[in-house]
């Protein structure tokens, strides 16, 4: 347990830094923007520095943003996967001011895929293990429990004005650049973790009542029991069903490992629920 919590905690600290590699020494040299909170970040640093004397650092900014985030996220969304996503942009906005703003490459085109896939690494293995690099992440969380609909829908309109700010105030070429950062990290996003907001888990176990337990200790949420047979030992097992959002799929198989660790899982997107399904 210890040990896992451990690993999670070195994945955070190693996405964060990468997120901070990718904005200071790709992004923001060239003027392509992240997406998120890190895109609305670095709008603002810009815009501040340039009507003020002063620099005013996007490291900062990012922190800002996220606490009331925080506050939501933690009310809304969970106390364990907003503390380690709190966790995330609190070092990301160290490693920003640490690490110097400097341009890696004159080509805008590579560093808009460089940067967006060393971006999508960073946020990418975050989201594996349990967390999220901020923001965005947990408003789309919240309004998509709201009225159930996909989080891609709202992280793709709240992205959207990221873009049109950005081609309005520097051009629309930096906002085309733009669009292929966000594509390309989201692709990168989608083969490391998962673009479905929901997932439907089938689990075969031997210790049926003792996993229930433990799943509903930590996830809150409604399992059905299914009778199963092995088809090859004849033993008579129990097959567990029960469908969760991405964002709790890192507990669910810490759990299943803690209980069971010979437990048979598989794992299935699911594209809507009908039915009773709990949102807060």
């Amino acid at each position: 347990m210890l040990w896992l919590q451990t690993k999670k905690v070195i994945v955070i600290i190693v996405g964060a830094l990468l997120v901070a590699i990718s904005m200071n020494l790709f992004l923001i040299p060239a003027n392509v923007y992240s997406s998120g909170f890190s895109g609305i970040a670095q709008l603002l640093s810009k815009i501040l520095t340039e009507i003020s004397p002063y620099r005013i650092s996007m490291g900062y900014l990012l922190l800002f943003l996220n606490l009331p985030v925080a506050i939501l996220g933690w009310i809304k969304v969970g106390k364990s996967f907003t503390f380690f996503s709190f966790m995330s942009v609190l070092l990301t906005t160290l490693f920003l001011e640490i690490i110097p703003i400097r341009e890696v490459s004159h080509d805008i085109l590579l560093n808009a895929v460089f940067g967006g896939v060393i971006l999508a690494l960073g946020v990418g293995f975050t989201l594996k293990w349990g967390a999220s690099t901020g923001g965005l992440d947990i408003i789309a969380m919240v309004l998509s429990r709201l009225k159930d609909k996909p989080i891609g829908t709202y992280m793709f309109t709240l992205n959207s004005i990221i873009i049109v700010t950005a081609g309005y105030l520097y051009g629309w070429e930096k906002a085309l650049y733009t669009l292929v950062t966000l594509y390309t990290s989201t692709r990168v996003i989608d083969a490391i973790h998962t673009r479905h907001e929901k997932l439907t888990a089938m689990i075969i176990t031997k210790k049926g009542e003792e996993l229930k337990k433990a799943i509903q200790e930590r996830l809150v949420r409604g399992i059905t029991t299914i009778t199963a047979k092995g088809g090859y030992t004849n033993e008579t097992k129990e097959m567990l069903m029960i469908v969760i959002t991405r964002y709790e799929l890192f507990d669910l198989e810490r759990t299943i490992r803690e209980v069971d660790p010979k437990a048979f899982t598989n794992i299935m997107e699911t594209t809507s629920v009908v039915g009773f399904f709990r949102k807060d």
